[in-house]
């Protein structure tokens, strides 16, 4: 089965995020392909490679960014979102990418489930 997943709140104020990276390393580890996480609205502040953690503390980010890379997963960040927030290219951690809702939809057009976490 493909899945997708949108994501709409920040790490580390939210269940939301941690929910989703679970969810997405047990539907892979059950088989499944993420074929694309969409970060929106508070969501696009899991994309920033700004993000510094206690080193006792989970680094959401990070997580993110190599469960893309060992399972060829596609990290879209909302332009506009993003802009509002300050986050630009040259912020993004490695595996993140910015683009638009076209991205959103899309995935939901090829995904055979779409799972949204957060607000």
């Amino acid at each position: 089965m493909k899945i997708g997943i949108l994501i709409n709140e920040g790490p580390y104020t939210h269940q939301a995020t941690d929910s989703a990276y679970l969810f997405a390393r047990a539907a892979i580890e059950k088989g499944h392909e993420v074929s694309r996480v969409f970060f929106y609205h508070d969501g696009v502040n899991n994309s920033t490679r700004l993000t510094e953690p206690p080193q006792d503390d989970r680094h959401i980010v990070n997580r993110w960014a190599k469960l893309a890379q060992d399972h060829n997963i596609d990290l879209v960040v909302c332009v506009a979102a993003a802009l509002r927030r300050g986050i630009k290219d040259e912020n993004l951690a490695p595996g993140f990418r910015i683009s638009g809702l076209g991205q959103l939809i899309e995935s939901g057009i090829q995904s055979d489930r779409y799972v949204t976490f957060g607000d």
